[in-house]
């Protein structure tokens, strides 16, 4: 992480690690999911038990009434809200390509 931070480390670099690459992600969910949360201390709280090669992805349809509902995890409590009063600054604050993170 400390290489992503200092810009020696490009995605795509990140993405062709073979241990990266073995998970078989789809590229937005890799890159925000890991690259973006790899090393946010409460997001590794929180999911740092779960294996993530056992991780599968499918893309599904969800109505927006229903996302706006969906809980997080105690530790994102009021993260939504905190990023809904300034989404344009946030958007630029990703630490990828500058498209707003999970």
């Amino acid at each position: 992480m400390a290489r992503r931070e200092d810009g020696g480390l490009s995605y795509d670099r990140f993405r062709a690690d073979p241990a990266v690459a073995s998970l078989q992600w789809p590229d937005d969910v890799l890159e925000q999911v890991v690259l973006d949360h790899g090393d946010n201390a409460a997001f590794v709280y929180d999911y740092g038990s779960i294996d993530l090669r056992d991780v599968t992805w499918q893309l599904e349809h969800i109505p927006t009434v229903d996302f706006s509902r969906m809980p997080t995890w105690a530790s994102d409590a009021g993260c939504l809200e905190h990023f809904a009063k300034n989404p344009v600054y946030w958007v630029g604050k990703s630490p990828s390509r500058g498209r707003p993170t999970l």
